[in-house]
C-alpha cells in the first residue's frame, strides 16, 4: 500500500457512521454504504439519513460542517464497484459470521489487491472471519475495533492474523495513529480482546456486588469513581452513558466465546432488573433513563435512582460517605470497615486478578492492557498501575485469603512492582520476569518522560520551564486545574528573559486534562471580599504586560493546547506567534459568562484578527460587531477546526490529531519559525466609536427582550461594547493597542466591583456554573 487516501465504511449504523465521520474529520474522503431497503425511493437513504443525523448529534460527530462534505452516501447494491478506488474498507455490519463472510466475498470480487479490509467486530475471532476466504484476502485482512463515539474515544484495538501482511497492518496503524488520533493497542485474537473483556467483567461484578451487599447505586458510583481513578460516573452512571442494552449483548457474546474455565463465567448472573429496565425503554441516557433518570413533574426536574432490590425509582441522594473522603488513596478505601470497604474489595480485587490473568492470553504486554483500560474506559490508572498503587503483595495475599486463584505474574512479583523508573527511564515488567524500557512510537515526545531525567530551568508553585532539546524550552502550567495566577505571570516574565539570552524558541504546553480554564477565580473572589481592588488591578496589568512581552519577544512562541483553553488560556494563544492545537481543543473567551470582559488583551487581539479577515466587509463596524457577538455570548469552539472559523486559530496554525504527538509537533513548528524570525509589529485599529457602542448595546437589549440575556448580561455587554468600539475615539481615528488594553482594564475593574459579578464567581466555584442574574 502507498498510503490511505480514501476509505469506505460499510454499515451506516451508529458505529459505522461515527467511524466514517471521524475519517472525514481527518480530511480524508469516505464512502458510507448500507443496504437498499425494500421499496426505498432513495436507494442511498440509510447512509444519507445517517449523515443528516450526525450533523445534529451531540456531542458532535463532525469537527466541522466541512468534514461532513467528505462523506458520500451510497449503497452496496449499486456502488460496490467503487470499492476499487479506496485504500481501506471497514466493515461494520451485523455481528453474524454468515452475513460478514457473504459481504467479504462480494468485496473481494471488486477490490484492488492490497486494499486493506477490516472488521469492527469485538466478538467474532479473526480466524473465523477469514475461514474459507482466499489467501490474498486473508493477507489483507485485520480487525480494527473502534470504541464509541469514534471521534472522542482514543482507543483502537487491532488484531492481525498469521496471514496478515505486516506492511499493510503497519500502514493502517500509522494512519489510525497520525490521522485519526488513535492510540493503537495490538491484541491477540481472543474473545472481547482487552478492554471489553476486562471492562464488562468489572461492570457485571460491580452491579452484582452492589445488589449482594445492599449498596445503593449512588454509593456504589462514589466508591467506584474517583478513589480508584475511574470517572465520576462510577459504574452505574457509566452503564447509563453507554446504554444498558449493550451490556447483555456483549455479556452474551463473551459467555458464548470464552472457555468454561474462564473466571468471567463465575461473576455472571441473570439480572432481571436490567432486563425489566430495557423492556420498559430505560436503556440509559439515550432512552428514558436507566439506573438514573430525570423525572419531570409539574415543570420541575428531579433526579431519581433505581432501587436495586425493588426496581422502583426513588429520589436520588448524593452519597454521604465521610469515611470515603478521609481515605487517602485506593489502599485506604479497601481497608475501610463495613459495606463500603467490602464493596470496594469485592469489585476491585477480582477485577485486578482477572486483568493479571489476561497477560499472555489477551496480550503479552502489561502496558498494553493498562493502555486499553485508560483509553477504552477512561480509567486514570490501568489495572497494573492500580496494583502498584495498592501494593502487589497486599492484593495477592488478600486474593489468596478470599479463595481466589492468584495469577502467576502477580504471585511472582516478590516485592517488585509492575512499573519502575531506572536509569532515568520508565520500565515495565515483562512476562519473562525482567524489565524493559517503555518505548514511545516514533515522533512522540512526552513531557512526563523528559521530567524523569531533567530538572526544571525555572520553577515556582504554579509553573515550570523545561529544556526539550534543540534550543527549545517548554513552559508548563502546574497550578491546580492549570488556573492562571500571578506566579505564572512572574515566571513567564523570567522565561522570556532567559529564552532571549540562551534559547531559540518557546513552547507553552502541559499534559493536564485541560490547557487552562482561565484565571483563578477563587483568588479573585478572596481579594474582592477583602476589597483588595489594587491587587486585582495589579494582576490584570501584570497579565497584559506579560502577554504583550510574549507577543513581541525576539523569538518564536508556539502554544500547544489540548482540552479547554478558556479566558486567559485562550488569550495566551492569541498572543502566540503560532498555535499547534490538539484536534479536541475547546477555545473561547468566556469572561462574559462570569460577569467580566477579557482583561489580558483578548478583545484587542480578536479585533485585529477580524479587522483583517477577508470574509468580512471592510470598515470599523463589521469586525467590532463580530467580536461582540463571539465574546458577549461566551462562544466556545467545539473543536480546533471550529476555532479556525471563529478566528481563535488562524489558517496557518496547525492541528494535531493524536495528543501524544502534540509536543513534538509544536516543537517542530517552533523550530521552523526560528530562521529569519522577526518580531511582530503593533497593529492600529479602526473602531466605530460611541455610535458603534450604541448599536451593540441595542443588539444586547434585543436579546434581553427575548428573554435570552439577563439584567447583568446587559451591564457586561455595555462594558464590552465600550471596549470594542474604542471608547470615545472618533470613527475616523485609529486606536493603538495600548489604548484598547486601558479600556479592557477599566471595564474589568468596574465589573469586578459589582455584586452580580461576584455572585457569578461564587456560583462557579461552588457549582461549576455561573448563576444567571
Amino acid at each position: 500500500m502507498i498510503g490511505i487516501r480514501k476509505v469506505a465504511v460499510i454499515g451506516a449504523g451508529v458505529m459505522g457512521s461515527g467511524i466514517a465521520a471521524h475519517v472525514a474529520n481527518a480530511g480524508v474522503p469516505v464512502l458510507l454504504m448500507d443496504i437498499v431497503p425494500e421499496g426505498a425511493a432513495d436507494r442511498d437513504g440509510l447512509a444519507r439519513g445517517a449523515i443528516a443525523k450526525m450533523l445534529k448529534t451531540e456531542p458532535a460527530a463532525f469537527m466541522s460542517p466541512r468534514a461532513a462534505k467528505l462523506v458520500e452516501a451510497c449503497n452496496v447494491e449499486d456502488h460496490l464497484d467503487r470499492l476499487a478506488d479506496v485504500d481501506w474498507i471497514i466493515e461494520v455490519v451485523i455481528e453474524r459470521l454468515d452475513a460478514k463472510q457473504a459481504l467479504y466475498r462480494r468485496i473481494d470480487a471488486v477490490r484492488r489487491p492490497g486494499t486493506a479490509v477490516s472488521s469492527n467486530t469485538s466478538t467474532i475471532p479473526l480466524d473465523a472471519l477469514i475461514q474459507g476466504m482466499p489467501e490474498a484476502f486473508a493477507k489483507d485482512f485485520l480487525i480494527t475495533h473502534f470504541f464509541n463515539p469514534p471521534r472522542y474515544m482514543r482507543l483502537l484495538e487491532v488484531v492481525t492474523g498469521p496471514k496478515t501482511d505486516p506492511a499493510l497492518a503497519a500502514t493502517v496503524t500509522d494512519f489510525a495513529d497520525r490521522k485519526l488520533g488513535k492510540s493503537v493497542v495490538a491484541c491477540k485474537d481472543r474473545p472481547g480482546f482487552i478492554a471489553n473483556r476486562l471492562g464488562i467483567f468489572w461492570i457485571q461484578n460491580a452491579i452484582a456486588a452492589a445488589d449482594d451487599l445492599g449498596v445503593p447505586v449512588e454509593e456504589a458510583d462514589a466508591v467506584m469513581g474517583r478513589p480508584f481513578g475511574i470517572p465520576k460516573t462510577g459504574v452505574f452512571g457509566l452503564v447509563d452513558l453507554v446504554g444498558l442494552d449493550l451490556i447483555p449483548h456483549t455479556t452474551k457474546s463473551l459467555r458464548a466465546a470464552l472457555p468454561a474455565e474462564d473466571a468471567f463465567h463465575a461473576t455472571y448472573r441473570e439480572m432481571p432488573l436490567v432486563t425489566k429496565l430495557i423492556a420498559e425503554g430505560y436503556t440509559g441516557r439515550k432512552g428514558k433513563g436507566g439506573f438514573y433518570r430525570l423525572n419531570r413533574t409539574n415543570g420541575q426536574k428531579s433526579k431519581e435512582a433505581v432501587d436495586l432490590k425493588t426496581g422502583a425509582y426513588r429520589p436520588s441522594a448524593k452519597a454521604d460517605l465521610p469515611e470515603l473522603k478521609e481515605a487517602k488513596g485506593p489502599r485506604a478505601v479497601l481497608d475501610l470497615k463495613g459495606r463500603i470497604g467490602a464493596y470496594a474489595w469485592t469489585v476491585i480485587g477480582p477485577t485486578l486478578a482477572y486483568a493479571a490473568g489476561l497477560v499472555g492470553e489477551a496480550s503479552d504486554e502489561i502496558a498494553a492492557i493498562d493502555e486499553a483500560m485508560r483509553l477504552g474506559y477512561n480509567w486514570k490508572w490501568g489495572p497494573f498501575e492500580l496494583i502498584d498503587k495498592i501494593g502487589g503483595a497486599y492484593v495477592a495475599e488478600r486474593l489468596a485469603k478470599d479463595g481466589y486463584s492468584v495469577p502467576p505474574i502477580l504471585a511472582g512479583l516478590n516485592g517488585r512492582s509492575f512499573y519502575r523508573v531506572e536509569n532515568d527511564e520508565r520500565q515495565v515488567l515483562t512476562t519473562e520476569g525482567d524489565y524493559k524500557k517503555i518505548v514511545r512510537p516514533e515522533g512522540v515526545l512526552r513531557l512526563e518522560d523528559i521530567k524523569l531525567s531533567a530538572k526544571p530551568l525555572l520553577k515556582n508553585g504554579s509553573a515550570a520551564l523545561w529544556d526539550i532539546g534543540d534550543g527549545v524550552v517548554c513552559f508548563e502550567f502546574t497550578s491546580q486545574a492549570n488556573a492562571l495566577d500571578e506566579q505564572i505571570m512572574v515566571l513567564l516574565g523570567k522565561t522570556i528573559k532567559l529564552v532571549k539570552s540562551q534559547y531559540k524558541a518557546l513552547v507553552v504546553y502541559n499534559e493536564g486534562s485541560n490547557f487552562s480554564v482561565g484565571a483563578n477565580l477563587g483568588l479573585a473572589l478572596f481579594a474582592a471580599n477583602i476589597a483588595a481592588w489594587g491587587e486585582i488591578e495589579k494582576l490584570v496589568s501584570l497579565g497584559q504586560q506579560t502577554y504583550s512581552q510574549l507577543k513581541y519577544a525576539p523569538f518564536p512562541v508556539v502554544s500547544a493546547p489540548a482540552g479547554m483553553a478558556l479566558g486567559g488560556g485562550c488569550e495566551i494563544l492569541l498572543h502566540s506567534d503560532a498555535v499547534q492545537a490538539h484536534a479536541e481543543t475547546y477555545i473561547g473567551l468566556v469572561e462574559a459568562g462570569v460577569g467580566l470582559v477579557p482583561g489580558w488583551g483578548g478583545c484587542k487581539e480578536m479585533l485585529a484578527r477580524w479587522q483583517s479577515a477577508p470574509k468580512l466587509p471592510k470598515g470599523p463596524m463589521p469586525a467590532a460587531a463580530k467580536v461582540f457577538e463571539t465574546i458577549s455570548t461566551a462562544t466556545v469552539a467545539k473543536s480546533a477546526e471550529e476555532a479556525r472559523d471563529l478566528l481563535f486559530l488562524r489558517e496557518s496554525d496547525g492541528i494535531t490529531m493524536n495528543r501524544d504527538r502534540l509536543l513534538a509537533d509544536a516543537k517542530a513548528k517552533a523550530l521552523s519559525l526560528v530562521e529569519g524570525y522577526e518580531p511582530r509589529k503593533p497593529v492600529s485599529l479602526t473602531l466605530p466609536g460611541p455610535a458603534g457602542a450604541l448599536a451593540m448595546r441595542m443588539a444586547a437589549e434585543g436579546f434581553a427582550r427575548r428573554g435570552i440575556a439577563t439584567t447583568h448580561d446587559l451591564v457586561v455587554a455595555g462594558e464590552l461594547a465600550t471596549v470594542l468600539s474604542g471608547g470615545e475615539a472618533d470613527i475616523l481615528d485609529t486606536v493603538e493597542e495600548d489604548a484598547i488594553l486601558d479600556l479592557e482594564r477599566d471595564s474589568f475593574m468596574r465589573l469586578v466591583r459589582t455584586e452580580a459579578t461576584l455572585d457569578r464567581f461564587e456560583s462557579v466555584i461552588e457549582t461549576g456554573r455561573p448563576v444567571r442574574n
